[in-house]
């Protein structure tokens, strides 16, 4: 009776499925390195270059099993993890939410009209702001990257550090592309960590 109690077990725990991260009453994942703001993103600028720190915007919706991936196999990963609490000032946003937020440009809106307006139409989709914002252009109308759907961890780490080193700015040389290429060849021969 045991024996057939213990593989029984097993064989449901090998079934289940990993934790799925914390989510929210929204029904959002709610890691501890998001910031909690009043999604007033001319303040949240202001806060995130206070701290020296670059504003990004994470938009996502309820049961959004590409979000799920991301916060289950790559936003874990300890170098990704470092970049988002050390040089990035994260905010999430809700693509179908009704809370209201400050666009760049003034605009007061919920958050699912900023995603129409911004013409966000996958989960999860990262919005990287620049080091200086216009006042008078939208989020989505100055960011310097935007990842619109889910990737691993090679490529957000990637995207992450090629936006925090200000390579968007010549990109005559080596776009995110080559860059991402780059990067792929000298994990492979061990020459970058």
């Amino acid at each position: 009776m045991l024996k057939r109690f213990v593989i029984a077990l097993s064989a449901i725990l090998i079934a289940a499925p990993l934790a799925a991260a914390e989510l929210g009453d929204d029904g959002l994942h709610k890691p501890d390195w998001f910031r909690i703001t009043f999604k007033d993103l001319q303040e949240d600028f202001a806060d995130a270059e206070a701290e020296g720190k670059r504003l990004v915007l994470f938009v996502e919706q309820r049961g959004c099993i590409y979000c799920t991936e991301m916060h289950e196999k790559t936003f874990p990963d300890e170098r990704i993890q470092a970049l988002l609490r050390e040089d990035y000032f994260p905010v999430q946003l809700n693509l179908h939410g009704d809370t209201e937020i400050v666009d760049t440009d003034g605009d007061v809106l919920s958050e699912k009209a900023a995603a129409r307006k911004w013409g966000v139409m996958f989960t999860p989709t990262i919005i990287f702001m620049p080091p200086e914002i216009d006042p008078s252009k939208s989020a989505v109308a100055q960011a310097v990257s935007v990842m619109p759907g889910a990737f691993g961890p090679g490529t957000t780490l990637d995207m992450l550090t090629w936006v925090k080193e200000e390579r968007y700015l010549d990109q005559s040389e080596e776009g995110f592309q080559r860059y991402h290429a780059r990067r792929i060849r000298e994990r492979a021969d061990g020459s970058f960590e």
